[in-house]
């Protein structure tokens, strides 16, 4: 089957019956996995979580960035790894360790939806679908950016949407990096303040919350320039910096 530069089959070909079947069947799998995640697995309390990680020693560097990796797949928020990465190591490190291991569930979604296929994932994403989407169908980088940055959208739509919907690695990887700095360091530094309350733990707060707020506004009216300057209507590919 001949594919077009997004990955999707080539205008003329269909997919055969066997494959069509197995995506079903993916899609089935997924979603019920998915749903089954929301509502019978929670992350522990922070307390916990912080005595269980702190319990492995230097090991728990590593155990904390699989746990925030494997969050990062599902819907789960995680919120409450970013502040325990606080609690446990610090704001430097832990937000080191934070970025880290939400850069490593960012991309593997990212994968795992350009294995599932757009039709999968479209479905999957539900109520995400239509603004991911919109967003995604131009300016890339830009689109990525303001997607990681902008409140109320969690990580994993971005991370499904942006393998479905043919953003490619060399836009997707950097995009996600830079955008997720920001907001782990943020809510990192609320877990150092938890754990050392003070007025320079409080200003790191201020000043990363602030710095989260502008970049927000910034890579959205970046968006918006990008999208307008191509009409709103090319592909991600194309407007990649």
């Amino acid at each position: 089957m001949q594919e077009n530069q997004d990955g999707e089959p080539a205008a003329g070909d269909h997919e055969a019956p066997w494959a069509t079947w197995l995506r079903n069947v993916a899609l089935i799998v997924v979603v019920l996995a998915m749903i089954w995640v929301v509502f019978n697995v929670d992350l522990p309390p922070v307390d916990t979580l912080q005595a269980t990680i702190e319990g492995f020693g230097w090991a728990g560097w590593f155990i904390f960035i699989g746990l925030y990796a494997l969050a990062a797949l599902t819907p789960i928020p995680v919120t409450i790894m970013a502040v325990t990465g606080g609690l446990l190591f610090g704001l430097t490190i832990g937000s080191v360790l934070s970025v880290i291991g939400a850069f490593l569930g960012a991309w593997g979604a990212y994968w795992l939806a350009r294995a599932l296929g757009k039709q999968v994932v479209t479905r999957m994403l539900g109520r995400y679908r239509a603004h991911v989407e919109n967003q995604l169908t131009s300016a890339g980088f830009e689109a990525v950016c303001t997607l990681r940055l902008m409140p109320g959208v969690p990580y994993w739509p971005v991370n499904y949407g942006s393998g479905a919907f043919g953003v490619r690695t060399h836009v997707y990887v950097p995009a996600s990096l830079l955008s997720m700095i920001p907001g782990q360091i943020s809510l990192v530094a609320v877990g150092n303040f938890i754990a050392e309350p003070g007025v320079i733990s409080g200003a790191w707060v201020l000043i990363a919350w602030a710095v989260v707020i502008v970049l927000t506004v910034l890579a959205y009216r970046r968006w918006r320039t990008a999208r307008g300057a191509f009409g709103g209507g090319p592909t991600v590919q194309d407007a990649a910096p």
